[in-house]
Order: structure tokens, then C-alpha cells, then sequence
């Protein structure tokens, strides 16, 4: 039975566990219902959202790296309308913290998402803004403090749901990033979003992903992930999320030392389905023997 040392709130949504799950690695979280307790989870970041269905990248979608992989899915998923009519009122039924990742072409399609999700059943929206914006010549809205605070207070405003901003780690300066997105209104902010990398197939000389280059995440990112969001932590008041690369409980721990109130897990969740219920209890343990009554105490903890 849990003890109530891993209980933690942010932005207002409290949480069983500061485990959650990283979208696009878990589905809409019923598909890992046999094996973990959904209600334990922090929250399910689930699969990004579009305002118009998406088919997704042709091609190779995925290929293994060391201690990694690479992915350029491109968004497939079922549009908002399909999610709000058949996808929520489904997985209500788990009564866990569903966060609704968010993507866009422009300011208006997030803020138009962001007002279709203001419902009952969606506990926060996570914007992804490692998306171009196709109104600016194809800037990268993540790359830009100014498009990331654009984009972060129209979602604040169409919205009475927290807002999480999801960072990019494919910039000069990530801090900019987080304080732009802070003064725009973010309630949350989670980092990092995958890097950008590719393979090419020696046979054939030709990329092996479809898309070219694809987002490299798991165990290879863990240190850059680490390194930002401990830099991140020192310049903002906002609640951090920590992911990329997670695969172990002292994994986790490391990311509430470095800043982070709560971590999410991503690719782990592809080689172990049970990984977050394992890292849950792993911290829950580690806790214990230090004698420490709560999670809050040792975030931004790290000794220097």
C-alpha cells in the first residue's frame, strides 16, 4: 500500500505518483492498462493531438540506435473531434490525469485546440511547439523565444486548463526558451523534447527513416535532458517536468535533484510496459530508507 511519500500536486492537479508518461511513447493509456495501475500515474501525456486527422510520416518510422532510437512518426493521430467524441468519454473510465499534447501550424490552431479541450475529463494541455510555424516561413516555433511566447499566451488565454509548455532541446539557449514561455503565461513546463537525428543505410546509401531525420530519445539523451533542466530550474518559478532518457528509479532521481517536480517517462515505456509502476516503487523505497516523508524534499536539492 503506498505511503503517500510520492503524493505531490502541480498546477492544481494532484497526483497519486510524480511518474507520468511522455506522449507518443503510451498511447491514450488504455493500451497499458494491463500493466500498470493507470490511477498511479501522475498523468498520461497522451498522443499528440491535431486539429485535423493526420496519416503520419511514409516510410520507416522508427529505427533502433545505441541505447536509443529514432522516430519521425509525424503526428499520426485521429484529430481532435474523433478524440473528444470517442477517445476521452473511452478512457474516462480510468479516472487518471489525461494531458492532452497539443500540435499546430499556427497560433490559431493551438488556440483553437486549446478551446475545443477546455472539458471535463482533460486535467491540463502540453503544447508541443517543436512544430514549424507555417504563417512565419517555417520557423520552428520552439526555436524562437518570441514564437514560444506567442504561441504559449494564446493557448493561456483560449484555456481555463493548466498550461504545460514542452520545450525543445534543439537550441543555442535553452534558459531563454523557459523564460520567454514563463512571462507568456506557461502554468508548467516539461523538457526535453527529443533531439534531432538520422541513419543512413550503408547498403543502400539512403536514409533509413522516410522522413529523413527522425527525434532521438531513450537512455543516450538522459545527460543533455538532465544537464537542461537542472539550467532551466535556476531561471524559473514555474513547476518542471523532466524527461528523456528515464529508465530507472535512480534515473528519476537524479531529475527531482537537478530541479524537477515531476518526471516523465518515455521510450523505457516500448522495452518494459510496467517500467513507471517499477520506478514508483523504486523511489517510494529509496524515500523511505533516507527517511524522508515526501517527494517535494529533494527537488533542487543537488549539493554543489
Amino acid at each position: 500500500m503506498s505511503t503517500g511519500v510520492l503524493n505531490t500536486e502541480i498546477c492544481g492537479i494532484k497526483m497519486q505518483t510524480p511518474i507520468l508518461t511522455a506522449s507518443g511513447t503510451f498511447g491514450f493509456g488504455e493500451e497499458f492498462a494491463d500493466f500498470v495501475d493507470l490511477q498511479r500515474l501522475g498523468g498520461v501525456m497522451v498522443k499528440g493531438t491535431t486539429l485535423k486527422p493526420r496519416r503520419g510520416n511514409e516510410g520507416v518510422r522508427i529505427t533502433e540506435t545505441p541505447c536509443g532510437m529514432l522516430n519521425c512518426i509525424g503526428l499520426e493521430n485521429p484529430g481532435v473531434e474523433i478524440f473528444l467524441s470517442e477517445i476521452l468519454p473511452r478512457i474516462s473510465k480510468y479516472n487518471m490525469n489525461v494531458i492532452v499534447n497539443i500540435s499546430g501550424s499556427s497560433v490559431e490552431e493551438y488556440a483553437e485546440l486549446a478551446r475545443l479541450l477546455n472539458v471535463d475529463g482533460v486535467a491540463a494541455i502540453e503544447i508541443n511547439i517543436s512544430c514549424p510555424n507555417v504563417k512565419d516561413g517555417g520557423i520552428i516555433f520552439g526555436t524562437s523565444p518570441l514564437a514560444a511566447g506567442d504561441v504559449t499566451s494564446m493557448v493561456r488565454a483560449s484555456t481555463l486548463k493548466p498550461v504545460i509548455v514542452k520545450l525543445s532541446p534543439n537550441v543555442t539557449d535553452i534558459k531563454k526558451m523557459a523564460q520567454a514561455v514563463e512571462e507568456a503565461g506557461a502554468d508548467c513546463i516539461s523538457l526535453i523534447n527529443t533531439l534531432i537525428g538520422m541513419e543512413i543505410n550503408i547498403d543502400t546509401w539512403r536514409p533509413t527513416l522516410g522522413n529523413v531525420t527522425g527525434g532521438l530519445s531513450g537512455g543516450a539523451v538522459k545527460p543533455i535532458a538532465l544537464r537542461m533542466v537542472y539550467e532551466v530550474a535556476k531561471v524559473v518559478k514555474v513547476p518542471i517536468i523532466g524527461m528523456g532518457g528515464i529508465r530507472s528509479w535512480q534515473d528519476a532521481v537524479e531529475f527531482f535533484l537537478a530541479g524537477a517536480s515531476a518526471v516523465a517517462v518515455g521510450t523505457a515505456n516500448f522495452t518494459d510496459p510496467s517500467i513507471t509502476m517499477k520506478i514508483a516503487d523504486g523511489l517510494e523505497n529509496y524515500l523511505q530508507s533516507r527517511k524522508l516523508k515526501n517527494i517535494s524534499e529533494i527537488v533542487g536539492k543537488i549539493v554543489l
